[in-house]
């Protein structure tokens, strides 16, 4: 490393050059040594080789390999000058956990799809590429390239018999860490016996087996383009009922909130299968759980009761719901321009068939809020909405309220 380097200025404390990235020039957090001998932050490094390079930053020498050695010495001697300067608030670097080795993860794929081994050495390799998976993006891509998902797969529809019904449990755990392609999310979809066995996992005694079917499903229906094989899913029963009983009971779960948020907004996008979400309660669940989601899942079951508004069983379960109107009209401006838009659109859907919709919409204040959208930085469909919802509760506002609007007598109603 050359001297002339100065040395970097961390907390008022001078960091040592041959702590330092040749590359970021920044303190090294995990330093890895290449082929040519100079030592860099792995991140830097990787980020150098992702772009195309094929020498070394610092000799310019050509790389043999790409191999990427943890140099722990000089790990240690960093993590050791951070104590020792921590007085000046310099935080110790943790040890970093390192990435898979693709020689482990082929072997562990191997071990998981060889039938003729024992149960407790195929579902032991399932469990540590379990742990591979969920440990970082990078661990995912190495699996991934070593044809993980086809096993996984072949794994998990395998004959769930007394034996492997826990094999294709775990399979099922690492296959949803992965993004499908459209392929191999048509080969599921179109393979009845495949949906059936997903759709029955959906009533698993364990709760991370059902949010995973979930998942699955949710991924399945999202990567496919044929809508007659995401019709074919969406006939089968039983997946309402489950993914709205995630929803239902196992809302003190996030993930499960959120899977089943996704699942059931996948569902309904296909309008003539959204009658069995409503026979499964799905209506009365959004609603109460609304208030427990985070703004995209917020967001997403929002857009899912506006998917549910416009048919008409949708439309009388929501209305039958005290909460629902009351939920909508303080959700206008709250949440996001997308939540916004799509609570309008419900309203919407609601007043136009129920006059104690539009009642118990003006009750909860929606004329402030609509008239607030309207001059707000909303998006354009949101204030449309916003507009013709006006124009039709106009009949059931308060006549003090009629007597100030004047302004908005003027407006433009812009059509959808």
């Amino acid at each position: 490393m050359p001297g002339s380097i100065e040395p970097l200025d961390l907390c008022d404390v001078q960091v040592p050059y041959y702590f330092r990235c040749p590359i970021s020039l920044e303190l090294m957090r995990d330093p890895v040594t290449v082929s040519t001998g100079q030592t860099y932050d792995r991140t830097s490094i990787e980020s150098w080789a992702a772009t195309g390079n094929t020498t070394c930053p610092v000799t310019r020498a050509p790389l043999s390999d790409f191999t990427l050695i943890p140099n722990h010495t000089l790990r240690r001697l960093i993590q050791d000058w951070c104590v020792a300067n921590r007085a000046f608030g310099i935080e110790r670097i943790p040890t970093p956990k390192q990435p898979a080795e693709p020689g482990m993860v082929r072997s562990l794929l191997n071990q998981a799809s060889t039938v003729s081994n024992p149960f407790s050495v195929r579902h032991s390799a399932l469990v540590r590429l379990k742990g591979l998976a969920r440990e970082s993006e990078k661990n995912r891509n190495v699996i991934c390239s070593h044809e993980a998902r086809e096993i996984l797969m072949r794994i998990l529809f395998s004959d769930v018999s007394s034996g492997s019904s826990e094999l294709s449990q775990e399979a099922l755990a690492v296959l949803v860490m992965f993004q499908l392609t459209e392929s191999e999310c048509t080969g599921i979809g179109s393979d009845s016996n495949r949906v059936v066995y997903l759709s029955e996992l959906l009533f698993h005694s364990s709760i991370e087996v059902r949010v995973n079917s979930a998942s699955l499903i949710e991924t399945v229906l999202a990567g496919m383009r044929s809508s007659d094989l995401r019709a074919e899913i969406c006939n089968v029963d039983e997946i309402f009922a489950g993914v709205t009983d995630i929803l239902k009971n196992l809302s003190s779960y996030p993930r499960a909130l959120r899977i089943g948020v996704r699942a059931l907004f996948a569902l309904c996008l296909l309008k003539q299968t959204r009658h069995k979400a409503v026979q499964a309660g799905a209506a009365e669940t959004l609603i109460d759980r609304l208030t427990d989601l985070d703004k995209c899942d917020a967001e997403r079951a929002l857009a899912t009761i506006e998917l549910l508004c416009r048919i008409p069983s949708g439309c009388s379960a929501f209305a039958s719901h005290a909460l629902t109107v009351p939920l909508l009209v303080k959700t206008i401006l709250r949440i996001s321009d997308r939540a916004t838009e799509y609570a309008a659109g419900a309203l919407m859907a609601l007043c136009s068939e129920s006059e104690q919709s539009q009642k118990d919409a003006v009750s909860a204040g929606v004329l402030t809020q609509l008239l607030l959208l309207v001059q707000s930085d909303c998006t354009d469909r949101a204030k449309r909405k916003a507009q013709m919802l006006l124009k039709l509760l106009r009949d059931s506002w308060p006549e003090d309220s009629i007597g100030n609007s004047d302004d908005f007598a003027c407006s433009e109603i812009v059509p959808f």
